[in-house]
Order: C-alpha cells, then structure tokens, then sequence
C-alpha cells in the first residue's frame, strides 16, 4: 500500500491493527478507545499518533475530520465480546453491539476510500448484520463490499485465529491477497526454552480435577516424553489440550495456557508467559506495559 495512506484506528486496544497498517507503509494519525491502560500503551507505540480516549459516540465526528485531515483508510475491530461463542450462556448486550454503527457515522464524516472491519466470524449472526452490511454498501454509504474468514496462521503467525474480515472499497470491488507461499509457524515456535522460568510439579493437591484430567488424556495421547499445551482456563472442546506442532488456538484475555514438559521427577507445569503470548500474536516490535 502506498505510504500516502492516512489512516485512523477505531476500537484500537493496544494497537494490534495500527501495528499492521505502520508494517504495511501506512501513516496512522489517530487511535480510538475507551480504556486508558490501551491507550497508554498506544501511545507507547504510536507516539506521532493521537489517541482519543473514550465513547466514539461522544466525540464530534465533523471536528475531528477538519482537525485530522484527511483520511483515506478506516480500521475498526468493533467490541466482540457479545457476540463471540467465548461467552457461553451469559447475557448478551445490544447496546454493545451496536457500537459497530458508529463506523458508519465515523465513514460519513472522513468519507475514506477504504474501510476494513475486523470482528468474530459470530458477528454474522447478529441481528442487525445485514442492516449494518446493508448502511455500508450500495443502498447506504456506497461502498463495494467483500467479506472473508481468515485465520492468523495463513499469515505466518503461529496462532489460529480466525476473524470475519469486512473489506469496503469506494472506487472498485475489494480482494484479499493470500500469501503465495505460505508458512505456517506453530505453537512450538513461540516457546521460550532458555528464559528460566519457573516449572511447577504438575500433580500437587491443590490442581483442578478438571485440569489433571486434561493432562492425562494429552499424556496418553503423546506419552511420556513429549511436551504439550494445556488450556489450562477456559471451556475447550478438542480435548482441553494441543501439540506443539500446530499453530496455537486464539489466544484470550484470560491466562489460558500452559506447557507441560516431562523430567525424571514426573511431569512439570508452567503458564506460558507475556514474551512468549506476543510471538504468537506477532506482535514483534510491539511494546506493552507489564
């Protein structure tokens, strides 16, 4: 992408997005979002970028065009929790979801030529989706739309994590160029074998049922000399447990995995740590606070 491209970020976090769009060439003059710890994380990375704090709602849409200038891109990861299958049976909150319209209002108002909105592949099945898909295209803002499923690992990064991506062009049909010779890096990758970090007995009295459990249908699986992920938190539905050799499952917001790793006084645990976490995000570079 040319490098006259200026971009802002909405639902920005930690600048997962803005990270990509600055490897790409892009010129990324604002990021958006509520949390202050996201925000001063951003700003750790971006600091030529501006970062707006807050409800995109409550900001001046008009202001903030004349005040940016202008801009020919438009990223969004609209929240996702409330329609992610991570929340199981819980309530699910509209009004949340409908944060996503204010890509529309934002679009108006800087009139890019692209957007590209990233989310669960579950934001499909909500029930404003088509309404959403439909302000966007033709009958609403005008834009051509494409819509793509992709998953991390098809891009080099040893994570499994697939996204619905909503591409929207202004002058031409979007596309997603796949890379031509593909990589695929697994969980092994990221492991990092030389950092000393603490092991822990993996049977003690205090570990989960369920968590043993876990262990022991992986350990009967690869044996006694192998090591192993352990989804050490959360619901899991391929067996609570993956190899190595496999790209990592997406990662959450909650400490989900563990190594496990065979020595000669029994299995040995640990959670896998922040270093190791940003590798498989592939989030080289990438600076957090922690």
């Amino acid at each position: 992408m040319a490098s006259n491209v200026r971009a802002i970020d909405l639902f920005c976090g930690a600048g997962g997005t803005s990270r990509g769009l600055v490897q790409a060439g892009v010129d990324v003059v604002a990021g958006f979002d509520m949390w202050d710890l996201a925000g001063s994380v951003y700003m750790d990375n971006f600091p030529d970028a501006w970062f707006y704090q807050g409800k995109l709602e409550d900001f001046g849409v008009r202001k903030l065009a004349s005040d940016l200038g202008k801009i020919n891109l438009i990223t969004a990861s609209p929240e996702c929790t409330n329609h992610s299958p991570a929340k199981g049976n819980k309530p699910r909150c509209e009004k949340s979801k409908e944060t996503a319209f204010q890509v529309i209002r934002y679009a108006k108002a800087f009139k890019p030529r692209w957007l590209v909105i990233e989310n669960v592949v579950n934001m499909r099945k909500w029930s404003k989706y088509e309404e959403f898909i439909y302000n966007l295209g033709p009958g609403g803002l005008g834009y051509n739309i494409k819509e793509h499923v992709l998953s991390a690992s098809d891009f080099g990064v040893p994570q499994s994590r697939r996204r619905l991506f909503i591409l929207c062009d202004m002058e031409q049909s979007p596309e997603i160029r796949l890379p031509s010779n593909r990589k695929v890096r697994n969980a092994a990758n990221i492991i990092d074998s030389n950092d000393g970090y603490k092991f822990t007995p993996l049977i003690t009295k205090r570990r989960a049922t369920a968590t043993l459990e876990r262990a022991e249908r992986a350990i009967n699986h690869v044996g006694n000399k192998e090591e192993f992920l352990l989804v050490y938190y959360g619901s899991d539905h391929a067996g609570g447990w993956q190899r190595l050799d496999r790209p990592l499952r997406t990662i959450t917001t909650v400490d989900r995995f563990a190594l496990v790793k065979p020595s000669k006084n029994g299995h040995m645990i640990r959670m896998l740590q922040i270093p190791e976490l940003k590798r498989a995000m592939g989030m080289k570079g990438h600076k957090f606070n922690y």
